[in-house]
């Protein structure tokens, strides 16, 4: 997939730049409390009660508070890789391509997260979300084509792995349905989608 990226470091100064610095961040409360609000909306309107949240790769926790209040009964999990949130905000530190749980999540989370994984560890993750999830997912990650037409490059991190976006589809097609606008049932589950919302 070309040349391998360095490691990016997670730690004071690069969340300093895409997260607290509102003139560099890359979003904002008020776009996150949006898409909290779409993601409950969601869950309510396939009938997913959640009882168990997976927010992995949950950053600063932008969508933590909007989605606690929107979803109360949920017991909420921040996994987070990088060492300099973990301690500063007391996430659970881990990879999501490694990461288990005992009971599978309602829902997972996984928001502009793996464009910074390589081809192989993204792979993981991917198939690991079939194991982590019982219900819904909701994913996003940077693509080539978002790069070329949809972002702010002075906002966003330049040094990922760009991929298209059938390389992700593909391989979530193994275990989840894709509803649209980021969200993905798991195969089997008992929600319920009308034909013209989802692509079977």
């Amino acid at each position: 997939m070309g040349v391998e990226k360095p490691a990016v470091p997670f730690d004071r100064e690069y969340y300093r730049r895409y997260y607290y610095d509102p003139r560099t961040a890359v979003t904002n409360r008020r776009e996150m409390q949006a898409r909290a609000r779409l993601i409950a909306a969601f869950t309510e309107h396939v009938g997913l009660p959640v009882r168990r949240l997976l927010d992995a790769g949950c950053g600063t926790g932008l969508l933590r508070t909007p989605l606690k209040r929107l979803l109360p009964k949920a017991e909420y999990v921040c996994l987070e890789t990088s060492a300099y949130l973990c301690s500063r905000y007391g996430w659970q530190h881990g990879r999501i391509e490694d990461y288990r749980s005992g009971p599978a999540f309602d829902l997972v989370i996984c928001y502009d997260v793996l464009q910074y994984l390589d081809s192989r560890a993204a792979a993981r993750a991917l198939s690991n979300f079939g194991r982590l999830c019982r219900g819904a997912l909701y994913f996003s990650a940077l693509t080539r084509r978002d790069w070329d037409w949809n972002c702010d490059p002075a906002r966003t991190d330049s040094n990922v792995h760009l991929r298209a976006a059938q390389w992700y589809r593909l391989r979530l097609q193994r275990n989840f349905r894709e509803v649209g606008a980021g969200f993905w049932l798991r195969r089997g589950a008992p929600l319920t989608v009308w034909e013209l919302e989802a692509q079977f």
